[in-house]
C-alpha cells in the first residue's frame, strides 16, 4: 500500500500558543494518532525540536562538513510529521484534514516514491 508523509508546517517566527492551548493541541494530536493507529495506517510520526537544534551535514569542495543550524533560512519549517499508509491520495488527504485541525497548522501531503523492483 502506498505511503504518504503528512508534514506539519510551523512558523518559527510566530508566538507560541499559551500553555493551555498547547495542552489542547497535544491532546487533539494524540486523538488523531490513536485513530490512525486503530485504522492500521500508522507507520511512524513525531514532533521536531526547533531548527536552532539542527545540524547540517553536506559535501563542500570534496569535504564533508557540518554546520550548526538549519539548512535553509525560512519562516515556515517542518515542525513534525506522520508517515502513513493509505490506499490513495484521497484517503491520505482525509487523514491530513484531521491532522490540520488537531495541530492547528498547515499539513503538506506527499507520496513516497515507489521502491524499484529488484
Amino acid at each position: 500500500m502506498p505511503q504518504y508523509m503528512l508534514s506539519v508546517m510551523f512558523d518559527e517566527t510566530a508566538e507560541l500558543p499559551a500553555d493551555e492551548e498547547m495542552q489542547r493541541i497535544f491532546k487533539d494530536v494524540d486523538v488523531v494518532n490513536g485513530e490512525i493507529k486503530s485504522a492500521g495506517a500508522w507507520v511512524f510520526g513525531g514532533g521536531l525540536h526547533p531548527t536552532s537544534t539542527a545540524t547540517v551535514v553536506q559535501v563542500k569542495d570534496g569535504d564533508v562538513v557540518t554546520t550548526d543550524g538549519p539548512y535553509a533560512e525560512a519562516k515556515e519549517v517542518l515542525g513534525g510529521f506522520w508517515v502513513i499508509t493509505a490506499a490513495n491520495l484521497d484517503e491520505a488527504l482525509a487523514w491530513a484534514k484531521k491532522a490540520t485541525v488537531a495541530c492547528r497548522g498547515p499539513v503538506e501531503v506527499r507520496p513516497f516514491q515507489d521502491e524499484p523492483e529488484g
